[in-house]
């Protein structure tokens, strides 16, 4: 992930499309219909679709995410938004 001059920030296209085709599968939504400005309630997701959602992450990226499926709201990353959870999924790859 890269900052911009503007204060947004450059996501890799690659892991950001492959976590938007992993959630749209999650939430049988259409592809077009999944944004990286939806917000987890806005996907549909409750707490089983969450973590469901990381183990595919996880599964698909070969990482491990620092995700406490007791305690969400006290994980090392943030996931208020998709493009959040993308930039999460890149940090962890990158530390790798």
């Amino acid at each position: 992930m890269e900052g911009n001059m503007d204060g947004t920030f450059k996501i890799d296209a690659t892991v950001a499309d492959r976590v938007r085709e992993i959630v749209a599968l999650h939430t049988q939504r259409d592809l077009n219909d999944v944004a990286l400005t939806d917000t987890i309630s806005d996907l549909g997701l409750d707490s089983l679709g969450v973590v469901e959602l990381i183990f595919a992450l996880e599964e698909t990226f070969e990482i491990s995410m620092p995700f406490n499926a007791n305690h969400p709201d006290q994980g090392t990353f943030a996931m208020s938004t998709l493009g959040s959870l993308v930039e999460a999924v890149e940090g962890v790859i990158a530390a790798q």
